[in-house]
Order: structure tokens, then C-alpha cells, then sequence
């Protein structure tokens, strides 16, 4: 728990060093930028940030079969969030919200703070998602629920809310300073911490939910 939480921060600190390099130290920054910019898709960040959304799908479809066996309740919740992490793990991976945004943005249809489009289909499905989840989210322990919740607040609030001041940034002074960067990690680091307090949730969730009940079914086999 404590190494994948520093790996996190190292990630997001690496991150930040290059962005300051980038724009304080521009002799350093064909070294550092595309290696460990969290900003720049297709590196190292990009990677770690897909392969956690990627664990969290896979353990969601773990407990998903493992409700299914023990006859608990929302199976098919489990399911369906694990399949939505699981698309997540490749929207990181290949940047599909930004491509399907660039269709409103070819419109001309939205701009200052929506000027990253994508956030307003996002925004009513995280609506949508809280609402269906929510008798879901009750169901769960209070601890587990408070891990949960705050998971999602910080991923939510880096990847759909922080969008917005970077959207209104980005299109009164551009992408090419250092401003647009710090907020951009600013997003970026939220996001890889919601994730990893997420998949700790999971693993956390799996081991005292159904550990004890595998354990004593090996010890009857």
C-alpha cells in the first residue's frame, strides 16, 4: 500500500519537475518533458495512469464474479463499473474524450470554460453514474463508502472540474505556458490520486469482504 502510494507521488512529482524545467530551464527540457510530463500523452505517466484505471477495472469484475458466488447483492453494478474502468483504462491510453470532443470544438459551439467540450457529455454521465450508484454506495460500509466517495471526488475534480479553469485558461492565453501547466498538474496529479486511493479501496474492500470467507471454505475443503 505505502510503496504504490509512493510510486504515485513520485510519478506526479516527476511530472511537475518537468514542467518547471520546460519553462525555467529550457536546456533540460528535451530530456525530461517527454519522459515525465503528465501533460504529454504516450510516456511514462500516461502508462502508470492507464495501468491503475486497468487494476481497478479488472479487481471491480474480481468482486463482481465474487458477489455472483456468494449470492450478495449488485453483482451487476460491480460488473458494469468494472467494464467502465476498464474503458477508461483505454481512454487514457489513446485519448478517445479528446478526439470526440474535437467535434463540438470544429463546430465552433462552446468556448471559455468549456473550451475542452468533452466535460459536458462527462458531466451528465458522472450525473447519471452518481444517481444509479447511489443505493449502491449505501449499501457499502461507512468506511468503505468514505474511501469510495473520496476517490471519486478527487479523480472527479481533477478530470471534469479542473477542465474547466484549464479550458478557460487555455483559451485567453494558450497552452504554451507555465500557468496552463501547473494546472494542467495540478488535474493530472488528482486524478492519479483518486485512482490509486481507489484501487487500495478495492484491494482493502476484497480482502475483508470475501478473505475470511475463502479462507474458511479452504479450511472445510
Amino acid at each position: 500500500m505505502q510503496l504504490l502510494w509512493s510510486i504515485t507521488a513520485t510519478v506526479a512529482m516527476l511530472g511537475l519537475v518537468a514542467e518547471l524545467a520546460h519553462y525555467l530551464r529550457p536546456s533540460l527540457q528535451t530530456v525530461l518533458i517527454p519522459l515525465f510530463s503528465l501533460s504529454i500523452e504516450g510516456n511514462f505517466p500516461t502508462w502508470y495512469a492507464a495501468s491503475l484505471l486497468l487494476c481497478c477495472g479488472l479487481l471491480l469484475l474480481l468482486i463482481a464474479a465474487s458477489v455472483r458466488q456468494t449470492g450478495a447483492g449488485f453483482a451487476r453494478r460491480w460488473q458494469f463499473l468494472g467494464c467502465v474502468f476498464l474503458f477508461m483504462s483505454l481512454d487514457e491510453a489513446i485519448e478517445i474524450h479528446e478526439n470526440l470532443g474535437r467535434l463540438f470544438d470544429l463546430a465552433g459551439v462552446l468556448h471559455g470554460v468549456l473550451f475542452f467540450s468533452w466535460v459536458v457529455p462527462a458531466s451528465f454521465f458522472v450525473l447519471l453514474m452518481g444517481l444509479l450508484y447511489l443505493p449502491f454506495l449505501l449499501h457499502l460500509s461507512a468506511s468503505t463508502r468514505r474511501r469510495v466517495v473520496l476517490a471519486g471526488s478527487l479523480y472527479v475534480g481533477g478530470a471534469l472540474l479542473l477542465e474547466l479553469p484549464l479550458g478557460a485558461w487555455a483559451a485567453r492565453h494558450g497552452h504554451d505556458n507555465l500557468t496552463y501547466a501547473l494546472i494542467d498538474w495540478v488535474e493530472e496529479t488528482l486524478e492519479l490520486l483518486g485512482a490509486t486511493l481507489f484501487l487500495l479501496s478495492l484491494v482493502r474492500y476484497l480482502r475483508e469482504t470475501f478473505g475470511p470467507l475463502q479462507l474458511s471454505q479452504a479450511d472445510a475443503a
